[in-house]
């Protein structure tokens, strides 16, 4: 039993990490993933380097995107869309009271 209560704050170390670090990650990929997999064409994203435009067409042999910005069509692989800057982008802006 000694060894045990010995062990028990390293034990209670790695159930906090798992649980405040490794799982809201693992979410979070998830998230990414169903995103990516889920775009459609005329679908409007924002890339993470910030890049605004519309999807126009896939690149299935390339895994990528072609954007649609206001300087023509740009290719980008499907993992640079990000999720957090497009959904900041597309949703609507709340009134100021």
């Amino acid at each position: 039993m000694a060894e045990l209560t010995q062990f028990l704050p390293l034990i209670l170390i790695f159930v906090v990490l798992y649980f405040f670090m490794i799982r809201p990650q693992m979410k979070k990929q998830k998230q990414e993933k169903n995103f990516i997999h889920e775009l459609k064409k005329g679908d409007k994203v924002v890339t993470k380097s910030g890049l605004h435009g519309k999807i126009s067409d896939f690149s299935e042999k390339l895994d990528a995107v072609i954007i649609e910005t206001g300087s023509g069509k740009m290719t980008f692989d499907k993992s640079s869309i990000s999720l957090e800057l497009t959904n900041k982008a597309t949703k609507p802006v709340e009134a100021k009271k």
